[in-house]
């Protein structure tokens, strides 16, 4: 009995996710306005995408967005990784002198 009431619950809790995300999302590849003032704007999403090629000269918008955009905070993450990296490696050379 508490099996069927559980499984009962997932699908009713799935269908209602199901439901509310097929009825709420935007089309693929659409952006949503925002309000400024009395004017409805593209979002900054948009924006990125439109005027990305032009402004920083990367033919792909991807990497426009990583090297262009956010490229001090890719700057940070890489510095982050090498030095975990460096620590791992660091961790088992120690554990391999003492063998």
């Amino acid at each position: 009995m508490q099996r069927v009431l559980a499984l009962g619950m997932v699908l009713a809790i799935g269908a209602l996710l199901v439901f509310t995300v097929s009825t709420n999302l935007l089309p693929f590849g659409s952006f949503p306005m925002r309000k400024i003032g009395e004017n409805f704007e593209n979002s900054i999403g948009q924006q990125i995408l439109e005027n990305a090629p032009l402004q920083t000269g990367a033919a792909n918008v991807v990497t426009s967005v990583v090297w262009g955009y956010r490229g001090y905070d890719t700057l940070g993450e890489v510095t982050v990784l090498f030095t975990a990296v460096i620590g791992v490696v660091m961790i088992f050379r120690a554990f391999r002198r003492r063998e």
